[in-house]
């Protein structure tokens, strides 16, 4: 490969080869290391991959790969043996305590988990000993370590995350980590309460955290019916709120659409209907709860879990936060009161002399263009981060305890319950008029599909109040009862079931 030249992207080849079929269709080739001549790319299938790929925790899945006795799991062990070996020697080299050097790997290479953390995950004395039958060796301060009886890099004690210091050969606090809440430091204790897809926990100063654990913290039955039980918790028993936090990679990557296309498909609407109202209701709780309910949003906050965000009291916002209503990728509009608040959020920017439909429109094309703010700065062009009531941290390990403090800033100045909204303006068929011809027109003019068009129509008809004879006030009730028809009517499309489909099957977004 050197004599060739093939050294990699620079040289345009490598291991791997960018090319252009037939069609002109760009492939990746790859090069076949016993006769140097590149070919298709061929994806391997293995057992434990695909078992791994059940679990949405990162430790499971390192634990059923290094596991494995097939080719995937011999690989990874095998990798894991260098990575142990190198990292262990570079203590005290480059650094004299092993917890900057984890923080390094993932501040500069994007790791979830740093090496030593990994380490703990699969075992430390027991790999030690299969390194060492594989001709591996550790650094000395590693022997001396599990002849100490130290089985971990890490360890929880009393709510504090130590690390094992080898010049001391004692556990100590990680500095810098007084000021910030880790539900890692609270998964020893007992939680409030528990179910399949959610976790409850005290932390502390008469404040809840509710955490998702369900696959891409996509809001489910159960989830829902945790962020009820958990307000209803914190109302009977005197605590001072509610945040809904995590620490995984992402918030909410949304609604659990497969259970919405499975009851779509088999044309079980009136379940539909119930599933649909019960995530409406479920916002409005967060809204109109009696005690101050504050989001904690980063990474993927989409769909549902920007509806969630939008209902909450406050939110607590990372600033790499990726926020929108983005339902109408799936060919139907936010139905978990995301439209009926776009609604109330332009009546509320309406002023005396407002032409209004401006206003309104940028709304509109948030929602119909599935807009995403790619920061939580965007997230308020967008329209769903609230500058009066949401705030922003640069760094996304603060935001639970940004939100914790929140809720007690809410708490001690007096909070009060929020009323209902009787006096939301909708424009009817003024608002109508203005939406349906520019939809038209896109449609005509090739950038809409005729599917789109139905849409955006739906969804003009929700954020307009329906077939109004002039501008009026209604109620959130109100807007929420034709949102979730608009949403249910656009179910029954086969189009519609097609695009949810193509996300569920590809991952990817279909244009029908």
């Amino acid at each position: 490969m050197e004599e060739n030249g093939w050294l990699g992207d620079k040289t345009k080849q490598g291991f791997y080869k960018k090319t252009k079929d037939e069609d002109g269709k760009r492939q990746i080739m790859s090069l076949d290391l016993k006769t140097l001549e590149y070919g298709p790319k061929q994806k391997p299938k293995f057992a434990s991959v695909a078992n791994a790929k059940q679990s949405d925790d990162l430790k499971d899945r390192i634990k059923i790969l290094n596991n494995a006795d097939d080719k995937a799991g011999q690989f990874l062990r095998t990798l894991g043996f260098y990575l142990y070996e190198y990292v262990s020697r570079r203590i005290p080299e480059i650094s004299d305590e092993l917890y900057r050097l984890d923080d390094a790997m993932k501040a500069g290479f994007g790791w979830e988990i740093g090496a030593f953390e990994q380490w703990d995950v699969v075992g430390v004395a027991r790999t030690v000993e299969a390194m060492k039958e594989a001709g591996f060796s550790v650094a000395p301060w590693i022997e001396e370590m599990i002849a100490g009886g130290f089985e971990t890099f890490y360890k929880i004690e009393d709510g504090v995350k130590k690390y094992y210091d080898q010049n001391t050969k004692a556990y100590v606090a990680i500095p810098g980590l007084g000021d910030l809440i880790l539900l890692d430091n609270f998964r020893q204790q007992s939680p409030v309460f528990t179910n399949n897809e959610c976790t409850l926990h005290d932390i502390g100063d008469g404040v809840l955290n509710l955490e998702f654990h369900s696959k891409m913290n996509s809001i489910g039955s159960g989830i829902l019916s945790g962020i009820n039980q958990a307000i209803e918790i914190a109302e009977d028993k005197g605590y001072k709120g509610l945040v809904i936090g995590n620490e995984g990679p992402n918030f909410s990557a949304g609604a659990n659409i497969g259970l919405i296309f499975m009851l779509a498909v088999e044309q079980e609407y009136d379940e539909l209907n119930f599933a649909i109202k019960y995530f409406q209701d479920t916002m409005m709780r967060v809204r109109h709860s009696a005690i101050p309910v504050v989001a904690g949003p980063h990474g993927l906050t989409l769909g549902g879990g920007c509806e969630l965000t939008m209902h909450s009291d406050a939110a607590v916002c990372a600033a790499e936060t990726y926020i929108g209503l983005v339902e109408v990728g799936v060919g139907v509009i936010p139905g978990g009161g995301g439209t009926k608040e776009m609604a109330l959020r332009a009546s509320d920017a309406y002023y005396t002399g407002d032409p209004q439909i401006p206003t309104l429109s940028e709304k509109f094309i948030s929602i119909a263009t599935a807009k995403v703010g790619t920061s939580a700065y965007e997230g308020i062009e967008v329209g769903v981060v609230d500058p009066k009531k949401d705030t922003i941290v640069v760094n996304s390990a603060r935001v639970i305890a940004e939100a914790k403090q929140t809720v007690i800033d809410l708490s001690d100045k007096g909070y009060v319950q929020p009323p209902h909204r009787e006096d939301i303006t909708v424009l009817g068929r003024t608002g109508l008029g203005a939406f349906y011809a520019g939809s038209t027109g896109f449609n005509i003019g090739a950038y809409a599909s005729e599917h789109d068009l139905k849409i955006a129509n739906k969804l003009a008809w929700v954020l307009c109040g329906g077939d109004l004879t002039q501008q009026t006030q209604v109620s959130e009730q109100y807007l929420l009862d034709l949102e979730r028809e608009a949403f249910l009517s656009l179910c029954g499309e086969k189009k519609t079931l097609e695009r949810l489909q193509s996300i569920l099957t590809t991952g990817k977004p279909l244009r029908n």
